[in-house]
């Protein structure tokens, strides 16, 4: 949907628009587009807009094998959002992003990364079946999770975005607390090259500069009952490329993690990276698959060396 406003206009369209945008359409968090400034969408002339309403439903596990216990968790997500740009000079963009939807839980609920759970203690450390039970996979509740973000980008190299994904826990459970779980964020993205790189077309190996990028993001998180529990830093380098329809993106690098004082870890370096594969079925649906593994060295009584996942896959409706 593309539409040009009158200069004196365009704040109040805009604030209409985002509206509608947060209330009725969708935007999903693992979306593949191009990484290169000027996002993975077609050009917009300076001072034309577009209004993508969209519908993602994500089935999604996470599995922290480094942790006593092993806990995983599990959801099944309908988010309900849209992505709104503004064309801009230079082939540059401006885009609101918003979505919000429910969340069925399994096992345990999302928490921001290096968060650890108040009963890891010694107490469990002879009692392996409570420590399981503890842990079970079992349908817990639905809960709502919601995201907003934006994005500025003066040209197609280099892009700035801040977001907030606010997570709604609705009811007392175990460990779980009612209320709001919160992450921010800011994120810088150069890319080397002008991207397209597609190997069906006739593209190299070489040619996989094209679609070579840097980013640095910075995230902070608050829990339920709105207790800062740390922040982290990832600076990462990532390649993306397509094979015919199907797009590929790699990226991994160190994570510096900076947890809160009330937690025995302490700071420390991982790893973490993800894979995202997605593809075009028809003209207004989107497949993908993502995994984003983190490796931890031991730190800490409630903490140990090894490996975390989060995988999930989905459809995102475009309309």
């Amino acid at each position: 949907m593309l539409i040009n406003f009158p200069k004196k206009l365009k704040p109040l369209k805009a604030s209409l628009l985002l509206g509608f945008a947060l209330t009725s359409v969708d935007a999903s968090f693992p979306r593949i587009g191009h990484t290169h400034g000027g996002g993975g969408s077609e050009p917009l002339e300076a001072g034309e807009f577009r209004l993508t309403p969209q519908i993602t439903l994500e089935a999604h596990g996470g599995f922290e094998n480094n942790i006593e216990g092993k806990p995983e968790h599990y959801g099944l997500d309908g988010l309900f959002g849209g992505l709104m740009e503004w064309g801009l000079e230079n082939g540059g963009k401006f885009s609101l992003e918003g979505a919000f939807g429910p969340v069925g839980v399994w096992g345990e609920a999302e928490h921001f990364y290096g968060a650890v759970h108040s009963d890891h203690d010694d107490d469990h450390d002879d009692d392996h079946d409570e420590e399981h039970a503890e842990h079970d996979t079992d349908y817990k509740r639905e809960d709502f999770r919601g995201y907003l973000k934006a994005t500025y980008a003066p040209n197609d190299r280099l892009s700035l975005a801040v977001d907030t994904q606010p997570y709604i826990v609705t009811k007392n459970q175990g460990e779980e607390k009612k209320g709001t779980k919160n992450s921010i964020g800011a994120k810088v993205l150069y890319a080397f090259g002008e991207g397209d790189v597609n190997f069906a077309l006739g593209d190299r190996f070489k040619d996989l500069t094209d679609g070579t990028y840097m980013s640095l993001e910075h995230r902070q998180g608050w829990d339920s009952v709105g207790e800062w529990v740390g922040n982290y830093t990832d600076p990462r380098v990532g390649v993306e490329f397509n094979y015919d329809l199907v797009a590929v993106k790699i990226e991994g690098g160190p994570r510096f993690f900076v947890p809160s004082s009330e937690v025995s870890t302490s700071e420390r370096t991982d790893f973490a990276g993800e894979i995202e594969i997605g593809r075009p079925v028809g003209e207004n649906a989107y497949v993908f698959i993502h995994w984003q593994p983190t490796y931890s060295d031991k730190d800490g009584s409630d903490w140990g060396q090894g490996w975390q996942h989060h995988v999930g896959t989905g459809v995102t409706f475009n309309f």
